[in-house]
């Protein structure tokens, strides 16, 4: 418990400065981000009464700063909410691998998990965003070459997937680790420690 959750503060942190040092350019940090990682690794490996709503609540808090502090645009936006549904269906994977999770398993939810946030949210900011044609061609730009003055979402999306499985791996192996006054550590494999 204690590694989950000083490994969501680290993330938030990890979050907020990568906000704020990383999105004027669009170097490869840019989306190198633990959001769907920690919705997924969250409900794994958190005690079922918080396991959904304090990871999503820690980067609620992250979009709050970044929106308020950075962006300087007001939190709650239409395109905002794609973007919390597809955390929500993730969480909800991370739910379905609960007391059965290895890192093969967890690794495929990253994946998955990825592919739903980029369809989802890419489809959310093709409803939003007034550049995109409402039509099928539109559509496809969103899901591929994006708007003309930002890189590919495909660039983006290279990043999302690198990131997801880098930081699902993390969560694992640090949920893998006992500390100090824990009695054995809780395994990714879902199996107790043997002593």
């Amino acid at each position: 418990m204690f590694a989950a959750l000083s490994l969501l503060v680290v993330v938030v942190v990890y979050r907020i400065l990568s906000g704020f040092l990383g999105s004027g350019d669009f170097h490869w940090a840019h989306n190198f981000a633990p959001v769907a990682a920690v919705a997924l690794c969250g409900a794994v490996y958190l005690p079922r009464r918080i396991a959904a709503v304090l990871p999503i609540a820690m980067l609620f808090i992250s979009d709050l700063v970044l929106n308020l502090f950075h962006y300087h645009q007001p939190f709650f936006t239409f395109d905002i909410l794609p973007r919390y549904a597809a955390l929500g269906l993730i969480s909800y994977m991370g739910f379905a691998l609960r007391g059965r999770s290895n890192i093969p398993r967890l690794l495929g939810a990253s994946f998955a998990g990825s592919i739903i946030f980029f369809v989802i949210t890419n489809t959310g900011s093709w409803l939003y965003q007034p550049e995109y044609a409402k039509t099928a061609a539109g559509w496809v730009q969103a899901m591929t070459t994006g708007m003309p003055r930002f890189p590919s979402t495909l660039w983006f999306y290279r990043y999302t997937l690198i990131s997801d499985l880098f930081f699902t791996l993390l969560f694992a192996i640090c949920m893998a680790v006992p500390f100090k006054g824990e009695s054995q550590p809780q395994m990714a494999a879902g199996e107790p420690a043997r002593s």
